[in-house]
Parts: structure tokens; sequence; C-alpha cells
């Protein structure tokens, strides 16, 4: 293939150069295109001139998803309606959805870079993507369709769910990729399996978005359908939508466009900058977006810069798979956590599965309880639970400081989704 969707540039000189001039068009942009950013801009006491080195970001304000919300139906719009060609909502958990406007010219950047995460992922023209991701409002299907298209494989637009139909065009159309989240993978996989399709059908690769997933997780999808890559990709709507970075097939951190956006690691309680390599507040400025530009945009997402060059050789940097968001932290017994955290301990644990729960409760002695209900791993003899439980205990205890009491339960008895899996649930008052 001769096409090339990556940057052309040589050294991180130039991608510094690139990445100063998209900032000085984004302050000015901002400030001039939407009364909110200026009033924020000014109250900050910067303006558009005051840009004069990378340096210079630390002095502009953050944005969060307040602004969004407080801005609604569209917030944050930095060019006039007759350019605006579609719009797109984030499911967004709480209060109003998120909306993002797009012009012509950021959906042929996001469909660029998106094709360039296919690219990433060693795909050829002759591979068939099935994509089984959201459609309609969501920013998903739709980025994943009209980036392969083109970068030039065959896009089969399957949508989420629908088991059966998946499993037919699997073993009917001959995928070799399929685009899905994490859950829906494995429901996928434990579906080929037991319908004893795994030789019909010719699936290679599964790139995974919208979720974490753990080491566990990903170990079981790959041996039930004998894949040779998993890749992540990350995304979220304010920042155009999915396809903003992707893992090489070495798998040593995600590459992310950073001739697209800025991106920063820093500590969410004091927003300075963690020391390179440790987890801290994914925060994103754009560099060439024109109808919802983002400066310093809190993300809530965790992740750490991993330093140091790929073995791919690719001059893009790379971050951490998402290991949570900063609002997703339990706080237990005065212990904060990160369900991340209970994932990493339970990955590294043989003869559990990796579907578990986190239940939180206040008993009547006004205590927090936590219990973890994890699934014993298939073909596990029953007799050994007393010694997963142990296990399990013993290193939650030792990595997390904390006590659970912990119920192993069947392999396949707790719920599989083909959206994202819910795995903490909070009883207390």
């Amino acid at each position: 293939m001769t096409e090339t969707f990556m940057p052309d540039l040589k050294s991180e000189e130039e991608l510094r150069a690139l990445q100063l001039e998209g900032l000085k068009w984004t302050v000015r942009h901002a400030y001039q295109g939407s009364p909110t950013y200026r009033e924020k801009l000014d109250e900050a006491g910067v303006t558009p001139d005051d840009i004069k080195t990378l340096d210079d970001l630390k002095r502009l304000p953050f944005t969060t998803a307040q602004d969004l919300q407080e801005g609604y139906p569209f917030p944050l719009l930095s060019v006039p309606f007759e350019k605006v060609v579609r719009i797109h909502a984030s499911s967004g958990t709480t209060g109003k959805r998120k909306v993002l406007c797009y012009t012509q010219k950021d959906i042929e950047d996001w469909t660029h870079f998106f094709a360039r995460c296919y690219e990433m992922a060693q795909l050829s023209r002759q591979d068939r993507v099935q994509i089984a991701v959201g459609y309609g409002i969501w920013t998903a299907g739709i980025s994943f369709q009209m980036a392969c298209e083109r970068f030039g494989a065959m896009a089969i637009p399957a949508g989420p769910g629908n088991l059966d139909m998946q499993c037919q065009f699997l073993v009917d159309f001959q995928s070799t990729v399929m685009c899905c989240t994490a859950s829906m993978g494995l429901l996928m996989a434990e579906e080929v399996n037991r319908r004893g399709l795994r030789d019909k059908i010719h699936l290679k690769k599964m790139i995974f978005g919208s979720e974490r997933s753990s080491d566990a997780m990903r170990r079981r999808i790959k041996e039930l359908l004998g894949l040779e890559h998993m890749f992540d990709i990350p995304g979220m709507t304010e920042l155009y939508g999915p396809g903003t970075g992707l893992d090489c097939v070495h798998h040593t951190g995600i590459h992310y466009w950073a001739d697209y956006y800025i991106l920063e690691i820093l500590d969410p309680e004091t927003l300075e900058p963690v020391p390179e390599g440790e987890t801290g507040e994914m925060v994103v400025t754009t560099l060439r977006k024109e109808a919802v530009p983002l400066i310093r945009y809190r993300t809530r997402d965790l992740t750490r810069a991993i330093p140091g060059k790929c073995p791919c050789g690719n001059i893009l940097p790379r971050h951490d798979r998402i290991l949570g968001r900063s609002d997703d932290m339990i706080i237990f017994r005065a212990v904060n956590i990160y369900p991340g955290q209970i994932d990493h301990v339970l990955s590294g644990i043989s003869g559990i599965g990796s579907e578990y729960q986190i239940i939180l409760e206040r008993r009547d002695d006004g205590k927090d309880y936590m219990t973890l209900k994890v699934e014993r791993d298939h073909g596990v003899d029953p007799a050994r639970d007393q010694e997963l439980k142990k296990t399990i205990q013993g290193e939650i205890k030792k990595q997390i400081m904390v006590s659970t009491e912990v119920e192993i339960v069947d392999y396949g008895s707790l719920p599989r989704s083909e959206r994202k899996s819910k795995r903490v649930f909070d009883n207390r008052e």
C-alpha cells in the first residue's frame, strides 16, 4: 500500500514546531470565535499574542465537562452555524449530554487520523472489518466506517449486539478484523467457542474501544479466538471521537496523534505535571479542530506517558492504556481505590476468570464492607474455591491495603454485555 496516513515528521523538533503553530492558531481561533473562551482567556489575563512557546500552554485556563454542559446545546462553538455539518453527543452518564459540533474539515481530519489507526494495526486493503460498535448520535460506528473506507479495506457495518448475526457474518463474510468493546469481544469469543465455529472463521485481529480491559480478559479472548493481535483504540466525543491513537504491533503503549493534539499528564489534585512515567489525568489541547476547539480540556481519564522510543521506530509519542477515570475513584475505609487497581491484581491470579464485580455496602455496625464476586476459570475444580479466596484476599491486602470478602462464582455466571460491563456496585447510603 503506497499511501500513508502518518505525518511527514523527521524529528521531535519538527513535531514541536508543528504543535506550537497549532497552539497559536487554536488560541486565536477560540478567542475570536467563542464568547466563552474569550471570557476564560480574558479572566486568565492571556491574549492570543502571548503564545510564543509551547511552555505558554501552562498559562492557559482549563476547560471541563461542566463548560460543555453549561453551554448546552452548542457549547464552545467557535465557528458560525453555517459551517457546522454534523453533531455528535456523548452517552453522558450524568446530567445533560455533551454535544459537539463538527465542520467539514473536522470530519476530514478525523477520518484521516482514524485511517492512521488501521495503518498502525498493519491492516491491508484485503482486510474485511466487522464494525460491531454503536451507530447513531454516538461518535463510534460512523467514524470506524469512514476511516475504514478511506483506508481502503472492506467495511462491514454490523452495529452492536445481535450475536447470531455477528457469528453468521464472521463465517459468511470471513471478516479478518473486528471492532468492538472488550466486553463484546469476550461475549463473541465465548459464543464462537460454544457454537464450535473457531475453524470456520478467519478473524486475525480485534480493535477494542471505549472501556479498559484487563489482561486476563484479553488473554481469554486471544486464546478462544486464536487472534494474532488485539489493539486499544482510545477516543472521546470531545476530542473528535475514537481513533485518537492506537498501539502498534509491539504493544508497548498507545501511539497518540501529537500532530492533532497536545497531551499533558497532570496530577488531578494539584493540576501540576506528574513526573514522567507516573499516572495522572489526561489533559488535551487540540491543534486543528475548528467547530469546538479544546483548550486544556480535563478528560478525567487516567494514564501515564511512556518514555523512550518504541521498537517500531515511529516518532509519535505513547501513553499507556487508560487506567480508569479520576472520578471513578472509590473511597473505601479512607483508602482511595481505582477499579483498575483491582483489575490489575486479579489479572495476576491464575485459576480465576476475567469477570468480576465489586460490591460495596454499609452494614448495621456502621462500617463499610467490600465483597468481590469473581468467576472461577473455565474448567477449574470448585474444590479450589477456598484456596482461590485466600489468594485473592491476600493479594488485595498486600497490593491495595484493604480487606475484602470474596465470593467465587461459576464461570459464565456474571453478566456479559456488548457495551461496557458494569463492575462497581456501590450500595452505601
